[in-house]
């Protein structure tokens, strides 16, 4: 075989190497392409906030009457959650919450039909989704806000506080509950509750979270020397006791909150009432039940205190 005729054949099977890689190349991006599209939001990590996607009607803890309905949804072949707000006055807003995988942080970005403009960014932890930013509020002041989400018997509770002193103290913001929309639930002004109801709420909500969290300090700022708790069995517990069971952390709560609500103030007391569902560990053993409860407040010239609790006996289970 002469030079020329095997350059010819080399040239022929370079030029089809070529062609059948070319062919190739597109099939591999595209399985590539189709492949990361797949996966691009399938890890755990990116449903941690799914317990939020539905149809809800929202009442202030402690009001039977609806404030606002709103919807969360997975849009953009479901990496991002989308909140459509419709409040009874009129306030309307959309927030939409992605999981950023490259900082390991849930950042959300929420916008409302008043200009409003709110960023917040942070963890899930323990149950719960805590996001955390700052905006300015109607008279420029920079005020820091922080956001808990979680799940509870019959939906999801929402408690937000704020600070306009750079985090040193925190006031109540606003104590929501998500039950599944009903036609059916009556509208009311978000402004039904009164300051005292509200005050009332934001205490038995951070003493529950310090309870859950085994938050020695916290209880015992919330807590007056007098503090009793009385169960069901006529057993008795002090603020000592907490103290102590907190210090030990002998129980580990999975799940620690509360559901039907209610709040009634008369002059200086205060009652809140509520089914409180408890599930986790004590030594080792795992416990489970739920339970109604009433906590008493009263008003003194340092603010409402928690001075007496009483626990029914547990309820039976429900299939």
């Amino acid at each position: 075989m002469n030079a020329k005729v095997r350059h010819a054949r080399l040239s022929l099977i370079s030029l089809s190497i070529f062609f059948l890689a070319a062919l190739a190349v597109p099939s591999i991006v595209s399985r590539s392409a189709q492949s990361s599209k797949k996966n691009s939001c399938a890890a755990s990590e990116f449903h941690q906030f799914d317990f939020w996607i539905g149809d809800w009607d929202s009442f202030e803890i402690g009001s039977s009457a609806k404030d606002a309905h709103l919807r969360v949804d997975r849009i953009l072949e479901g990496c991002v959650l989308r909140e459509d707000y419709q409040g009874a006055n009129g306030h309307l807003g959309q927030s939409f919450t992605i999981y950023d995988a490259s900082r390991k942080l849930w950042h959300q970005t929420w916008v409302t039909n008043r200009g409003e403009l709110l960023e917040i960014e942070g963890k899930f932890h323990s149950g719960e989704m805590v996001l955390s930013g700052s905006d300015l509020t109607a008279t420029g002041e920079k005020r820091e806000v922080r956001g808990v989400w979680k799940p509870v018997e019959g939906g999801v509770r929402e408690t937000a506080v704020a600070s306009v002193d750079g985090g040193h103290t925190w006031k109540p913001w606003f104590d929501l509950i998500f039950r599944p929309h009903s036609s059916d639930s009556p509208s009311v002004s978000p402004n039904s509750l009164n300051d005292d109801q509200r005050a009332v709420i934001a205490l038995d909500a951070q003493f529950q979270a310090a309870v859950k969290a085994n938050d020695e300090a916290t209880i015992d700022h919330l807590l007056p020397a007098d503090y009793i708790l009385v169960t069901s069995s006529g057993k008795t517990f002090t603020k000592a006791d907490l103290l102590e069971e907190a210090r030990s952390a002998s129980r580990h709560y999975e799940h620690q909150e509360d559901s039907e609500q209610t709040v009634r103030v008369w002059g200086n007391t205060a009652v809140i009432s509520a089914k409180l569902w408890a599930q986790g560990t004590e030594n080792g053993t795992r416990f489970d039940y739920t339970l109604w409860f009433s906590d008493t407040y009263v008003r003194t010239p340092g603010g409402w205190r928690y001075v007496f609790a009483q626990a029914s006996v547990r309820l039976p289970k429900t299939v």
